[in-house]
This record gives C-alpha cells, sequence and structure tokens, in this order.
C-alpha cells in the first residue's frame, strides 16, 4: 500500500509540474499580456466571485464519498446514482447566491453574461472533481491523476494555437479565453463520466431527501470552514474592482502578483493532503512522534516559503519581468507583499492540517470568521486609497492573523511547541538574507548569489533537509 500511495503521490506531483505551470504562466499570463490589464482583471474580479460560494455545490460531499467507497468499493454506483440529483439542486442554490450578491454589487448586464458562463464552469469543475472522488474512492489512481490535468492540458493546446500562431489573426478576447475553459472542463467530464461507466456500470438515478440530509449534515462544519476560508483568500479582488475608482485596472495589477501565489498555494495543498491521513492516523493511535512530524513538515514549508518571500522581495521586478510585459512598476509593490503571505499560507497548511485531523472545526471556524472579518475590515479601509497594495496588505494580515491564532490553538490543547533552536535558526537566515541584499544587491549576480546563497543557508541550518522528506513520507503506510 505504501508503494501504490506514493507512486500515486509522485505521479500527480510530476503531472502537476508538467502540465500547470506552463497553464498559468505560458497560457494565463499570454492572454493577460495579449488582453490588457483591465480586461483580465474584471475576468479575474468575476473569476474569485464565482469562487467565493463554489462550497455550495459540495457541501464536504466529495471527502464523503472518497472515505466511503474506499472501505465499500461495492456501492460506488449507487452513490452517485443518489448524489447527481443532490448535486443539480446545491447548483441552483449556488447559483441564486452568487447572482444574488452580484447584483448588489452593481454589475450591469454585459458583466452577468461573463458571469454566467463562469458559474456554469463551477459546475463543471464540481461534477469532475465528484467523479474524481470516486476514482480516488476507486484507487484509480492513475484514471485520478489524468483527469487531474486533462482540462489544463487542452487548455494548452487550443489556447496555444490561438495565441502563438496566426490562426486568430493576431487577436484575442477574454470571452474566448472562458468559453475555451468551458470546452476544456465539458471534453474532461465526459471523458471522466465514460471511465466511471466503464468501471462501475451504468446508475440507476434517484433522489433521496433522507440520504441527501444525512450526508449534508455530516458535512456542513467541514463545509463551513472551506466557505469562510474562501471568503477570506477570495474577496480581495471582488472588492478590489468594485470599490476602488479605477477597479478593473487594479484588480488587473493585482492578478499578476495573486498568480505565483495561487500557483505555490497549488502545490502546498498536495503536500497538505499527504500531511491529513498521517496526523489523522498518529492522532489515533496517540503516537509519540508527532512533534517530529510538526518539525520536518514545517522545514519542507516554511523554510522554502520564507526564501521565496526574501527573494521575491528583491528580484520582484526581474521575476515579473519574465511573464509580462505591462504595468510592471504597477504590479511590484503588491506583488512583492503576496510573495510573503505565503509564509502564512503554509502555517496554515501544517496547523489547520493538524486541527483538521483531530477534528477541532468548531476552532477553525473561530479562527476563519476572524480572518473574514480582519479580511473585509482592512479592504474596506486600505484599497480606497492604496488599490492593490491595499489589498495585499489586507491578505498578509489576514493570513498571519489565522496562522498566529491556529499555533495557539495547537499549542495549548496539543502541546506542539516550537523549540528555541528552532526560532533561532529561522532568525538567523533572516539574518542572513538581508545581509546578502545589503551586500550584494549591486552585484550584476546578484540574483544568482541570493538564489543558491538562499538555497545553502536552508541546508546549513537544517531548516531544509531532503532526508527529513524521505522521513515524511516513509510514515505514510
Amino acid at each position: 500500500m505504501q508503494k501504490k500511495f506514493l507512486s500515486n503521490l509522485f505521479l500527480i506531483i510530476l503531472l502537476n509540474l508538467l502540465v500547470k505551470p506552463v497553464a498559468i504562466f505560458g497560457i494565463d499570463a499570454t492572454v493577460q499580456n495579449r488582453v490588457g490589464a483591465e480586461a483580465y482583471g474584471l475576468y479575474f474580479s468575476l473569476l474569485n466571485l464565482s469562487f467565493l460560494f463554489n462550497i455550495v455545490l459540495d457541501l464536504g460531499i466529495n471527502n464523503y464519498t472518497t472515505r466511503n467507497i474506499a472501505q465499500n468499493p461495492e456501492v460506488a454506483n449507487h452513490y452517485w446514482g443518489r448524489l447527481v440529483g443532490l448535486r443539480f439542486i446545491l447548483f441552483i442554490l449556488y447559483a441564486i447566491i452568487t447572482f444574488g450578491v452580484a447584483a448588489l454589487s452593481g454589475y450591469d448586464l454585459q458583466v452577468f453574461l461573463m458571469l454566467g458562463i463562469l458559474v456554469f464552469n463551477q459546475l463543471l469543475v464540481t461534477f469532475i472533481a465528484f467523479f474524481r472522488s470516486h476514482f480516488g474512492g476507486l484507487h484509480l489512481f492513475r484514471t485520478d491523476a489524468l483527469i487531474s490535468v486533462l482540462d489544463r492540458l487542452l487548455l494548452i493546446i487550443i489556447c496555444g494555437s490561438l495565441l502563438f500562431t496566426e490562426v486568430a489573426g493576431g487577436d484575442f478576447k477574454i470571452e474566448w479565453y472562458i468559453w475555451i475553459q468551458t470546452i476544456c472542463y465539458g471534453f474532461t467530464l465526459v471523458l471522466a463520466v465514460i471511465l466511471l461507466v466503464l468501471r462501475t456500470g451504468i446508475p440507476k438515478f434517484t433522489f433521496s431527501p433522507s440520504f441527501s440530509y444525512a450526508i449534508l449534515k455530516k458535512s456542513f462544519p467541514y463545509a463551513l470552514l472551506v466557505l469562510l476560508m474562501m471568503v477570506y483568500t477570495r474577496t480581495d479582488s471582488v472588492m478590489l474592482e468594485r470599490i476602488h475608482e479605477n477597479g478593473a485596472y487594479e484588480a488587473g495589477i493585482y492578478a499578476q502578483g495573486f498568480r505565483l501565489l495561487d500557483a505555490l498555494f497549488m502545490f502546498g495543498m498536495i503536500f497538505a493532503n499527504l500531511l491529513l491521513p498521517i496526523f489523522a492516523r498518529m492522532l489515533k493511535q496517540k503516537e509519540s512522534e508527532i512533534t517530529s512530524l510538526f518539525s520536518t513538515s514545517r522545514e519542507m514549508l516554511l523554510g522554502g516559503a520564507l526564501f521565496i518571500g526574501f527573494f521575491c522581495f528583491s528580484q520582484g521586478e526581474n521575476i515579473l519581468s519574465m511573464i509580462y510585459r505591462n504595468d510592471l512598476e504597477a504590479t511590484a509593490p503588491s506583488f512583492k507583499i503576496l510573495m510573503w503571505v505565503f509564509s502564512g499560507m503554509t502555517i496554515s497548511l501544517i496547523y489547520g492540517t493538524f486541527l483538521t485531523a483531530a477534528g477541532e472545526l468548531r476552532s477553525l471556524n473561530i479562527i476563519s470568521g476572524i480572518g473574514v472579518a480582519v479580511n473585509i475590515v482592512l479592504n474596506v479601509i486600505l484599497i480606497p486609497t492604496k488599490g492593490a497594495y491595499g489589498a495585499a496588505l489586507a491578505t498578509l494580515a489576514t493570513q498571519v492573523s489565522v496562522a498566529i491564532a491556529q499555533i495557539i490553538v495547537v499549542h495549548f490543547k496539543y502541546s506542539v511547541t516550537l523549540s528555541w533552536k528552532t526560532i533561532l535558526s529561522y532568525l538567523t537566515f533572516g539574518a542572513a538574507m538581508i545581509l546578502m541584499i545589503i551586500v550584494f544587491k549591486e552585484n550584476d549576480w546578484f540574483m544568482l548569489i541570493q538564489f543558491f546563497g538562499g538555497l545553502i543557508l536552508l541546508m546549513l541550518l537544517r531548516i531544509f533537509d531532503v532526508r527529513s522528506l524521505i522521513g515524511l513520507l516513509k510514515m505514510e503506510k
């Protein structure tokens, strides 16, 4: 089982590394360069608006499905036949909420049409995730890995043919990008359905109110947590586009900085998904090595996040110039702040995952509720005067607040603490990186010196240890 688990983990990581960076930095960034910050900014704010309430489409059903099918593979056909109807009911509720918020925000009819396509895309994405939960439960890991990247692979092929050839006559509209996403999601969903039918047969479609209620009751606390987290991580761009006098443009330059953060978080989530079952097992068995696991995971994530924060803070303009060609000076300030946000995110990925495994959903919901309040208040204060930079500051303050609260809860409830040796190592690393910036900033080789010097420091201070990662992987049996 361990071998199967690890092979699946590395397959998913490999496919994501091969496909998704190309989709994010090759296709998505090129689309923004082609259509401009204002047009992309409107799309980005609407995309995040469609994300805000997409937990309504799931409400924890996928986690429930994966767990139960893994335990009882014979019920796979039965489950998805009974849950499809519930999915469509949840979609109607999600659409009503999303369009209601859009109407209250003052969007015009043309914007509503664009939002309508994005809302429909969320339905497709939700069903893809739903069928992937079946593949995971049935241990069809290779199938799951393929479906996880297929839509992005198709996006690269179709958009690439339009962006980098003369097929479109050099023209490209943001609406095309949205419709191409619809096509890619639709094809992926059809293939997922076919593969599942071949494995489990054609289900009998029924709707059971009692069955649906039982599932929703069990999954609601988790769904509330995801909703709150989505609000404080995705509301920035929506508020930015709505309350700033030049909102669409500011949302566009915010998107340029946010895109790399989103990509980093995506890979961080792969690590968190590995941690969750390990934490759950160790808590159940009351294993004493849990402090060691915290240390190892912190080395892997937080050490790397701090390195990224320092590197991007001093090299922000150079990094942005590798990806974009427009509005680099305007994007750089918010980008540098957003790269520090990842440090707060990594703490949440470790401590929040632990609290999830421990069943501390009430504590997590309270913390996330505080995060929502902090984020909205700071956005209202900072965005009107500081635009994208203000939204980035609000995001940083929110993530730091959430991270500190999670550390406090874990410390007092489970006695998991940071050693003074660990704190000293992080402080030494930070001081060394600052000194490196001061001494070598004017050097022509500054980027290379900082990059390799930072990596060497991480290893010398034992903040990042490859052997620790191998040990972490071996914990999963």
